[in-house]
């Protein structure tokens, strides 16, 4: 393997978070993809060598080309028939549970894969948008984000305060599709736990589908009909330890501890005020690809 094939494996390696950096930024697949082309363009233009921390690197230098689009876009909005909203988010980096962190960039970060706070971040300045982002989702120093935005650390502070000020004004409304799909989870979990057959049966489109993901050698098991899903459902909730309640790509989910040390996380998909399809991942290699954000109660 020459030294270009390590390079662009090394980037790869990094392309995940690259593309949900700039996906949090750009509220667009294709303008993401664009940002993280761009900074596989400069990396190659770049002496590689001279590089210690690639993945910051590329974090710093996808900033600046997100800030730039941005600030263009800004621009254009000027523009007459030039509308349009962002885009639902796409998966992204899963974090680690393990982090801790600051309740309040926990509650943010997991407010970060609605399409609410993508309407807000479009109403913030470019350079505060990118400090929140940087800052309170990807956990970026400010001394960093004060060199992308050419400002001190203490004016990058400033930033992100502004923008999480006005990010915190984002919360589901009683009534809203959010609150109703969590009244929808709760209520399938109360009535999994309690063994109410009829109850559980009563939360599930009649034609709801079950898919479960395990490890890669594993063959899928799908489980289609209420009354199947929730003969299920009755079946395994007595092995689960305990319960959190989680954001799986955007969606209600449930992470569960189960006896002997395994998990199950179920991801719900709900429509009309029932559950039409619930996901299944049993195995930490199906996690890949996903982005999951646990929720504080």
């Amino acid at each position: 393997m020459d030294e270009n094939e390590i390079l662009a494996a090394r980037f790869e390696e990094n392309r995940t978070h690259l593309k949900a950096v700039a996906h949090r930024m750009l509220g667009s697949s294709n303008d993401a993809e664009d940002a993280v082309q761009e900074a596989w363009i400069r990396l190659c233009r770049s002496d590689s060598a001279a590089i210690d921390n690639l993945g910051g690197w590329l974090t710093t230098v996808v900033g600046r080309v997100c800030l730039d689009m941005l600030r263009v876009r800004r621009v254009r909005r000027e523009e007459p028939l030039k509308t349009g909203a962002p885009e639902a988010p796409e998966p992204g980096p899963v974090p680690d549970p393990e982090s801790g962190g600051d309740p309040e960039q926990q509650a943010l970060t997991a407010d970060s894969v609605g399409l609410a706070l993508l309407v807000v971040l479009e109403t913030l300045d470019p350079a505060e948008r990118l400090a929140f982002v940087l800052h309170d989702m990807f956990a970026v120093p400010f001394d960093e984000i004060a060199r992308i935005v050419d400002r001190t650390p203490a004016a990058a502070r400033q930033l992100a305060s502004r923008a999480r000020r006005r990010v915190r004004g984002v919360a589901p409304e009683p009534g809203s599709g959010a609150v109703r799909r969590r009244e929808v989870v709760d209520a399938f979990l109360a009535a999994a736990r309690g063994g109410d057959f009829e109850a559980l049966v009563a939360v599930l489109d009649p034609d709801v589908v079950s898919r479960s993901a395990g490890g890669p050698a594993e063959t899928p098991v799908v489980v289609r009909g209420a009354e199947n899903v929730a003969r299920r459902a009755i079946m395994f909730a007595p092995y689960a330890r305990s319960v959190r309640f989680a954001l799986l790509d955007g969606a209600p989910a449930v992470l569960a501890a189960r006896e002997g040390a395994g998990f199950s996380l179920m991801r719900f998909t709900v429509e009309r005020g029932k559950v039409v399809e619930l996901f299944v991942i049993s195995d930490p290699a199906g996690l890949t690809g996903h982005d999951l954000v646990l929720l504080d109660e």
